[in-house]
């Protein structure tokens, strides 16, 4: 389990300037196995901003595509609010973009330094960055885009986070609660002699005509299933900035708005969730264990064969997820303008049902390990 110590403090006001290292003290004098601390942001200075493309050049003369942007930066560029010019080798980005601009003088993780340099012809005047270049994932693919709403100049090492300290945490099996925020908060608090404050201290709001009918069949292998739906999405939306950086700490690769708050709440206070589209389930939801020979294509697009000790979510036409381990690719949140095999083109999910339950953890496990 990897435990941001920014997130942590929501729960628990550790003392002003205590580090990851005291923290893990702490959690091990408690009992806990904290592996390492990780420093996220280290070795990276600014200015680090928010840029808005304003024009991009391409240089064509050049064995690889290159273009020369100029870049709306505020007041960030030395005080003057003069555009930059930059060289970028990426082209995943349009002008009126917002992206991350490192500026002459700053230095980015590895003792990357950046100047003004003549490169391609031209002056280049700071870096667009990549995220890996920040730090923050693997994806090289591109430049990071931003929502549309941040102003240039703003500081991008704010926004994004950046300096944080995460503790990886071995989770054993008699200390399952570990596996989430809400669990190590309480550890902490008590380490501390603090108090907690429990993100799960929630007001439920009683059952409404926004439930969806659920027919359980095996009892032994499901005590509890609770669905509700959620009307109005909007299927263009993405997750906020601070929710996908908390998943990225915490060791998980924002996918899409429902499925990254299922996630996020997953992590926080330790309870699994799953997202179906509404528009792609036929029925009402149902709990059963699987038929000797029957198959299910999961998430990853996988057919799976299932075994009849396998707890199964179904709806009127059958298996649609592997309870507690996987979703079927069936009834999973579509993308706008994503091809369908089902339904043709849809235009992306506008309802979601989403399904909090219980169920027989020795047989979650075996249909895991399978």
């Amino acid at each position: 389990m990897r435990v941001p110590l920014s997130w942590l403090r929501e729960y628990v006001d550790l003392p002003a300037g205590e580090t990851g290292r005291a923290v893990q003290a702490k959690l091990i004098s408690a009992g806990l196995e904290v592996e390492t601390v990780e420093r996220l942001g280290a070795g990276l200075t600014g200015p680090l901003v928010v840029g808005r493309v304003l024009a991009i050049e391409e240089l064509t003369e050049f064995k690889k595509p290159i273009r020369y942007c100029q870049v709306d930066v505020g007041n960030a560029g030395g005080g003057t609010g003069e555009p930059q010019n930059i060289i970028c080798g990426a082209s995943n980005f349009a002008v009126g973009d917002k992206v991350v601009v490192i500026l002459p003088g700053g230095e980015l993780p590895g003792g990357f330094k950046i100047g003004a340099r003549k490169t391609y012809g031209k002056v280049s005047e700071g870096m667009i960055c990549s995220v890996r270049e920040l730090g923050i994932g693997d994806d090289h693919d591109g430049i990071l885009v931003l929502p549309p709403e941040y102003e240039p100049g703003t500081d991008a090492v704010e926004l994004l986070e950046l300096n944080d300290e995460v503790l990886d945490i071995a989770v054993n099996p008699d200390r399952g609660y570990a596996l989430s925020l809400r669990g190590v908060a309480r550890e902490t608090a008590i380490a501390y002699g603090l108090p907690l404050r429990d993100p799960a201290l929630l007001d439920v709001p009683a059952p409404n005509d926004y439930g969806y009918e659920v027919k359980v069949e095996d009892l032994r292998g499901c005590d509890r299933f609770t669905a509700r739906v959620v009307t109005g999405v909007d299927p263009e939306a993405r997750s906020p900035i601070w929710l996908q950086r908390r998943l990225q700490k915490a060791g998980m690769r924002p996918i899409s708005l429902a499925v990254d708050v299922t996630n996020y709440v997953m992590l926080e206070i330790g309870q699994p969730l799953h997202a179906y589209d509404r528009a792609r389930l036929d029925g009402p939801l149902g709990v059963r264990r699987a038929a000797p020979g029957e198959k299910l294509t999961t998430l990853d697009g996988v057919e799976r064969t299932l075994h009849p000790e396998d707890l199964l979510i179904t709806d009127n036409r059958g298996p649609i997820g592997l309870a507690g381990v996987m979703g079927g690719a069936d009834t999973e949140i579509a993308e706008p303008e994503v091809r369908d095999h089902l339904l043709g083109s849809v235009a992306g999910t506008t309802e979601i049902v989403i399904e909090a339950a219980h169920f027989d953890p020795v047989a979650i496990a075996r249909t895991s390990r399978r």
